[in-house]
Formats: structure tokens, C-alpha cells, sequence
């Protein structure tokens, strides 16, 4: 079926030389001795891709994320294991790869063209779509080694899906260039989804890939870990980075609404109940837009700490990342911190918010960061609603304070 990918235990290995010499000696033994270490960047990766669907693919640098999606596209064979693709396929991998910078942006476009198969007469058929989404204007003419990366990114993305492919790969193109631009891009790739392009996605951008990816695939050191919901995989991938910088532990389990709560630590507190409030102080999960919610949270201190921040964060039925408050943001004072005592924080929010399903994440961290010290972070803790009330009037996911006026020319 058009727009499938279907991997089978694929794997990568590479031989690793000490020098030149090394690597002379052993052609010259005929392998008989030898002068390498084995370094697999990728082994036993196996899933499947439906017709249409998006899927994220995530992990630290080293991880294997650019190695993989090269087999896909066949820059790169792999040393064992299988896959198929079926469809015409678009990919977007190293910044300006196979255009040459001596040539001139049209020269580039015209000639990656016809490596995706195209006529000369369809590439330069194509070719004003290229000049007018990439917006490169005269610098088409001007060769690409006076390009910026930003320049060369337009050129590629516009080349790539001048035409919609069936399959479309992208490999952290869109860190690069302006964020007009990048939007522009991302427009594009919805509009591709939404017509039922198969898309392979890898970002260093969690909001990226939880807005536009319906799954994600957790590589790790050459093996695929972990696969499931973007947001649910993004959540434990970073409770894994928490976990490997200060030894935390990492749980996770299903909530009872069927979202994925994701726990990480050190340990050194432990949070107890969380609830929210209306603004009588009864206990609810649904709110009219623009209420006050009282988040309450108790928490116990497993060792004694002099300073520390409580924090809320407030994400969208997509898990990009609304809102987000700490007391150290706050300006309040933290009293500290004595191991077996319990304390309760108290945020009175005000939801002026679009209507929807929103999560809550609460956290307990160092004042710094949450990323140097994380005593006790739970991601999706509690799912609430927002209902539209009497005043409801804007569209979009934040009530913003806006005025206007209408002037005739008499004035």
C-alpha cells in the first residue's frame, strides 16, 4: 500500500581504525589480521509505518535517529536485517546534501530534481513553485556557497516538496533558518499530512513532534527502546535524560483517563496528593473559561534541603507546553526543608484559556532548574476541562488582553 514502511531488524555497523596504517595493513592481510573495532550505530530497529501516519523519532545525539532514516531513503545499506518502502519518497536529511556550491540555487533545484526522478523539462516545470516558496528571489542566480544555512534550508524544503511525495522525510532541517520560515514549513507538512503523506520526523523539538507526529520511536545507543503516543515517549525520554544526570528513578503508569504519567527523581522529595479547585474550594476537573483553578499540592521532604521551587505546568490535549509558573518565579520564599515534614503549596490560576482537555505536571526541583536538580516531577498527574462560559469570545488556545478601533478616513 502507497506510503507504507515496514522495518525488520535493521542494523548498522561500521569498522573503526586506530589510523591509515591500520587500515592498510589489514586490505593488505586479506582481513586475515585484524586492525578494527566494531562500532554498530544501529541493531535489531524493527516497526511498521501505516499509509498516512506520522511518527516521530527521538533520542539523544548518537542514538542512531540520522542512521536509520539514511536506510530508509538508501544513501546507506544496511548490514543486516530488511525493509520496504513503498511510495515515492521526499527526504530532507543533511542540510544541502547533494547540491554542489559552486552551482547556483536554480541549478541545484533543477538537477536535485531529476535525482527524485524528474525530466528536465518537470524540474524547470517546477521550478518557479521553488522560487516562490523558498522566496530566494535573485539569489536563485547567485552561486550556493553565498547561501546562509537559513538560505540553503529554504532551497532544500522547497525542493523536496515541490511535489507531495507519498512518503515524506525530514532530519532536523527545520532547527535551522528563521521562525517565519519555519512556520511556513510546518504548514506545508500539515498540509501534506491532512492529504495523507506518510511522514518520519526527527526533532529535537518536543512541541514539534508532539504537534505533528501521531507516534514517536525512542532510539537509544542503536537500539529503539521505547515506541508508543509522541507524548507519552517524550515524557519518558526526558525523564530518562533527569534519571542518567542525577542517578533518578523513572516510573511510569497509565492513568485512569488512559493518558501516560510519567515520574522522575532524585528522591529527596516525595509529592503526595494533587487536586484543583473551583473557587468555592470544592474539589473539580472542569472549569468555566477564565475561572480561578487552586491547584493544591502536598509533598514530604525525604531529606533535609535549604532551598527548593514547587512548580505547575499547564499542557494542551496535544502536550504542547500552555503555561508554566514556580514559586522561585513567583518571587515566594521557600521556608526549608526538614526531612518527615510535609508542606502544601497553593496556586490560584486563572484559566483564560480556549476550550478543551488540558494535563497538569507538577514539580519539585532545585531553584535553577529542573533539569540539575529534579527532586519529584509527575507529568499529566490530573486531566481538567475548560467549557465555554457567557463571556467567550475569541478563538485559539489563550484569552490575551486585545483592543481595537475602526477609523473612517474623515477620522
Amino acid at each position: 500500500m502507497s506510503g507504507a514502511i515496514e522495518a525488520r531488524n535493521l542494523g548498522k555497523k561500521y569498522k573503526r581504525y586506530r589510523g591509515h596504517w591500520s587500515r592498510l595493513s589489514e586490505w593488505l592481510t586479506v582481513g586475515r589480521v585484524s586492525r578494527h573495532r566494531e562500532l554498530w550505530a544501529l541493531r535489531g530497529v524493527t516497526f511498521d509505518v501505516r499509509p498516512g501516519e506520522a511518527v516521530g523519532i527521538v533520542g539523544q545525539n548518537g542514538a542512531g535517529k540520522s542512521t536509520l532514516l539514511k536506510l530508509i531513503v538508501g544513501t546507506s545499506q544496511p548490514t543486516e536485517g530488511s525493509f520496504r518502502v513503498d511510495g515515492r519518497v521526499a527526504a530532507l536529511l543533511e542540510l544541502g546534501m547533494g547540491f554542489h556550491p559552486e552551482f547556483n540555487g536554480r541549478q541545484n533545484a533543477i538537477m536535485a530534481l531529476q535525482m527524485m526522478g524528474r525530466s528536465e523539462p518537470e524540474a524547470r516545470e517546477i521550478l518557479p513553485e521553488i522560487r516562490e516558496f523558498s522566496e530566494l528571489g535573485e539569489f536563485l542566480e547567485q552561486p550556493l556557497r553565498t547561501y546562509s544555512s537559513g538560505m540553503q534550508m529554504r532551497l532544500g524544503f522547497a525542493v523536496a516538496t515541490a511535489r507531495r511525495p507519498d512518503i515524506l522525510i525530514v532530519d532536523e532541517a527545520l532547527a535551522v533558518g528563521d521562525a517565519y520560515f519555519q512556520h511556513k514549513c510546518i504548514r506545508r507538512i500539515r498540509d501534506f499530512k491532512r492529504q495523507g503523506t506518510t511522514m518520519l520526523f526527527v526533532s529535537h523539538d518536543p512541541a514539534a513532534v508532539k504537534t505533528l507526529c501521531d507516534r514517536a520511536l525512542l532510539l537509544d545507543q542503536g537500539q529503539m527502546i521505547r515506541e508508543g503516543g509522541a507524548e507519552a515517549i517524550l515524557d519518558y525520554y526526558n525523564a530518562i535524560i533527569a534519571k542518567r544526570e542525577k542517578d533518578a528513578s523513572v516510573h511510569q503508569s497509565a492513568t485512569a483517563e488512559g493518558r501516560v504519567k510519567t515520574r522522575s527523581g532524585d528522591g529527596k522529595v516525595k509529592i503526595g496528593s494533587v487536586t484543583m479547585c473551583d473557587t468555592e474550594d470544592r474539589e473539580a476537573l472542569s472549569f468555566t473559561s477564565g475561572e480561578t483553578a487552586r491547584i493544591r499540592c502536598t509533598f514530604r521532604f525525604e531529606e533535609d534541603l535549604a532551598e527548593y521551587t514547587v512548580g505547575v505546568l499547564v499542557r494542551d490535549r496535544l502536550g504542547n507546553e500552555v503555561f508554566g509558573a514556580n514559586t522561585f518565579y513567583l518571587g515566594v520564599q521557600s521556608p526549608p526543608g526538614i526531612v518527615g515534614e510535609e508542606v502544601e503549596a497553593v496556586f490560584d490560576l486563572t484559566l483564560n484559556l480556549g476550550y478543551g482537555h488540558y494535563s497538569l505536571t507538577v514539580a519539585v526541583h532545585a531553584p535553577t532548574g529542573h533539569m540539575d536538580q529534579n527532586h519529584d516531577w509527575i507529568d499529566n498527574v490530573l486531566s481538567f476541562q475548560v467549557i465555554p462560559g457567557d463571556t467567550y469570545r475569541f478563538a485559539g488556545v489563550a484569552q490575551l488582553p486585545v483592543t481595537a478601533v475602526l477609523k473612517t478616513p474623515a477620522g
